[in-house]
């Protein structure tokens, strides 16, 4: 009885919890509070006018009394405001008792949670062939000095000495113009005329820095921007910003086509409607991303768009004069990168044998080589015939020594710097 029992405790506690269901609401006149803060907040009073009589009049006619729920109610008038502007967003969490409509803004929260994930900035390294690489998802908000600006300032003192960089967007919904301003600001002349102003009722306000960059201007690298369909706001901002000065190559797919900045209103029952109360001009181009995206210069799909920036830096850097090694390096990394030729499983199985302290095997499709307890590397094939690449280690090749049709017999590991060295196959082994 008492492991019955038992038994019966432990589902009950690993069952997922119930969910209570939310308190109906009257669509009608949530209907009426989105579209009293659309008209009173939207940045183009005569659109705000317009969509919010369209909403009254589709209330009305009953459009939407069926949507009770608030989580159906906010998907509908989502997809219903959505095409008006791609910041437009209506949401649902549950409504906590005593708490205000409007939430004090709490800057020790806010600093904790992008302390939380380090101020966006997800990774910086230096990729094969010293190209600088960014990996950003957020543009962290800062004013005068602080632990944001401090973290891009790492990020951009880490990549100084690079040939080419990219700045990866393909995971990030935006964020900060003053961080845009800021980051953009390290591409381009002082006092350079290609930032945004943001259009609203009230006065005009600027995505220009507010602050000098600490550390040299990057005003001849070669610079990459990786964009996707969730590339959104901010981020879109700032590609196109440096798209549109001719500064920057914008590699990947359209992003998301959301320019209009604004903020969140409370309507009621947990809902809130997130209303634009500005719009980006940009001085180059007179226009801005809403609707159509950025438009990538390089099309590549999101999986592939890193892959192709890199291929695109590597020949930029390759066209100035390199001292050996770092000639045949760049050479070496391009090669690499290029979609491996195809080669059957059976003509692979050939070098598959012991080399010394080498041991090759065939893994699937892919010939894997192991060197004593270091982790075993796959060979990735090349165009010339027993030459391969050692994936992650750029500057590292095998050829392997075979007669025409039959097995290897030797394998030379060879270094971009020109060193080599030969292994025969086990005696054992050989043919």
């Amino acid at each position: 009885m008492k492991t019955l029992l038992a038994a019966v405790v432990m589902a009950l506690a690993l069952a997922p919890p119930v969910l209570a269901q939310p308190a109906p609401i009257d669509p009608r006149a949530r209907t009426e509070a989105i579209a009293a803060a659309i008209q009173q907040e939207y940045f183009d009073e005569a659109k705000g006018r317009r969509l919010a009589a369209e909403l009254r009049a589709e209330a009305a006619k009953g459009a939407y009394d069926s949507l009770k729920d608030p989580r159906d109610f906010a998907g509908a008038l989502s997809a219903r405001l959505r095409p008006q502007d791609g910041h437009f967003q209506v949401s649902w969490s549950p409504p906590q008792a005593g708490a205000p409509d409007r939430p004090a803004f709490d800057p020790a929260k806010a600093a904790a949670a992008a302390r939380r994930i380090n101020y966006g900035f997800r990774a910086v390294q230096v990729l094969p062939g010293n190209i600088g690489y960014i990996d950003l998802r957020q543009f962290a908000h800062f004013e005068g000095d602080g632990p944001a600006r401090a973290a891009a300032d790492a990020a951009m003192a880490l990549i100084a000495g690079t040939d080419a960089v990219i700045v990866d967007l393909r995971f990030n919904g935006g964020g900060s113009p003053a961080m845009v301003g800021y980051l953009a600001s390290w591409f381009v002349p002082s006092g350079a005329d290609i930032y945004n102003t943001f259009k609203s009722r009230g006065p005009d306000t600027y995505e220009a820095p507010t602050a000098e960059i600490r550390g040299a201007r990057r005003l001849e690298v070669p610079l990459y921007i990786l964009v996707s369909g969730r590339t959104g706001s901010a981020a879109e901002s700032f590609a196109y910003t440096l798209q549109a000065a001719k500064r920057a190559t914008v590699v990947g797919e359209r992003s998301a086509g959301g320019a209009n900045p604004g903020g969140a209103n409370p309507v009621g029952d947990g809902l809130e409607v997130f209303v634009s109360s500005g719009s980006p001009v940009n001085p180059i181009t007179g226009a801005n991303w809403e609707g159509t995206g950025v438009v990538p210069d390089v099309v590549a799909a999101p999986d592939q768009a890193l892959v192709r920036a890199q291929v695109l830096a590597l020949r930029r850097i390759a066209q100035a004069p390199l001292a050996e090694p770092a000639a045949t390096e760049v050479r070496w990394i391009l090669e690499a990168l290029d979609r491996p030729p195809a080669v059957d499983p059976a003509a692979l199985a050939r070098y598959a044998g012991d080399y010394g302290p080498y041991a090759v095997t065939l893994a699937g499709d892919r010939l894997v080589l192991r060197q004593g307890r270091r982790p075993p590397a796959a060979l990735d094939p090349l165009a010339e015939p027993g030459l391969f690449a050692v994936d992650g280690a750029p500057t590292w090749r095998i050829r392997f020594e075979a007669p025409i049709g039959g097995p290897a017999s030797a394998l030379v590991s060879m270094g971009s710097d020109g060193s080599a060295a030969r292994q025969p196959r086990t005696l054992a082994q050989q043919p």
